[in-house]
């Protein structure tokens, strides 16, 4: 298993192999030390993982480890809080200055060449087929308890697709499609450092989630975008089900499973972003205020 550091070289090298990067600029792209990204280098040569400053063919072997496989997409619930736009049309497909909210976490997986996509559907579902001309490799899973259960029914339903997957919540709209990244070295969530916020939030200590909550101070404001290594991908899918099947299962946010019922079964960390990152379009005078047009 390659160290953290090590990871974080290969994969700007790899991002950057268009052109043969300079050390001084591998510094400022990784935020390592000069120094340190020298002695780095040394070990992955030693290990010929790199050759001259370029990865090798063993060294983008090696990285295939923690190549994100997949993406599934939450996209079942009714979007209450966006009425009267969501009687019509899916919350996802709402669109914003022209172009659907779901499109932005699409073009970015694009991007990141993630091109096995999985989108839970519920409500309005037939609508999402729209997304089949821009985005022909999506494959849909039909949630047909989304009325009946909360966004937990999203997980159960694709429980077998979490290894090496990210877990996005489809009405998030994404300004940084760097966010997106084709490799991932753990796993972890996305949250935003607030001092203050009565949203879902998490608390973090050594960089590993340790509590949950609704509110909080000083914390990080929760963002739906998860990514789940093999290992807890698999873990996760049983724990889900586990967890739907219990008295009063079906109520519960997917999320409180690994954060809340299973905690310390998982050592989830933080990746932190910031609020120009993304946008979770939570009301309607929210998507007022991000395009005028929904105003006149």
């Amino acid at each position: 298993m390659l160290k953290k550091n090590q990871f974080d070289i290969l994969e700007c090298l790899i991002n950057n192999q268009a052109k043969k990067i300079t050390q001084r600029e591998l510094s400022n792209l990784t935020s390592y030390s000069l120094g340190t990204v020298n002695t780095i280098l040394k070990e992955l040569i030693d290990l010929d993982l790199v050759s001259s400053d370029v990865i090798t063919d063993k060294g983008y072997e090696v990285m295939e480890k923690y190549h994100v496989k997949r993406a599934v997409i939450i996209a079942a619930g009714f979007g209450s809080r966006l009425v009267p736009i969501t009687l019509n049309t899916p919350k996802p497909l709402v669109r914003v200055k022209g172009k659907r909210i779901i499109d932005s976490c699409l073009d970015a997986l694009k991007d990141s060449e993630i091109n096995e996509v999985y989108i839970v559907r519920g409500y309005l579902g037939e609508q999402f087929d729209q997304l089949l001309y821009s985005y022909p490799n999506i494959k849909f899973i039909e949630n047909v308890m989304y009325n009946e259960a909360n966004n937990i029914s999203s997980i159960v339903c694709s429980k077998d697709l979490l290894e090496n997957s990210y877990v996005i919540e489809a009405d998030l709209l994404l300004y940084n499609k760097l966010l997106i990244k084709k490799y991932q070295y753990y796993t972890n969530y996305l949250g935003i450092p607030v001092k203050r916020t009565d949203d879902w939030c998490f608390y973090v200590k050594n960089q590993i989630i340790n509590k949950m909550s609704i509110g909080g101070e000083n914390c990080f404001k929760m963002v739906g975008i998860s990514y789940w290594n093999k290992e807890d991908g698999n873990l996760l899918g049983k724990c889900v089900q586990k967890v739907f099947d219990a008295p009063g299962g079906k109520e519960r946010y997917w999320d409180q499973v690994p954060l809340e019922y299973y905690l310390n079964d998982f050592k989830i960390r933080i990746r932190e972003c910031c609020s120009d990152d993304v946008v979770e379009i939570d009301t309607f005078n929210e998507l007022k205020e991000l395009d005028k047009s929904y105003s006149v």
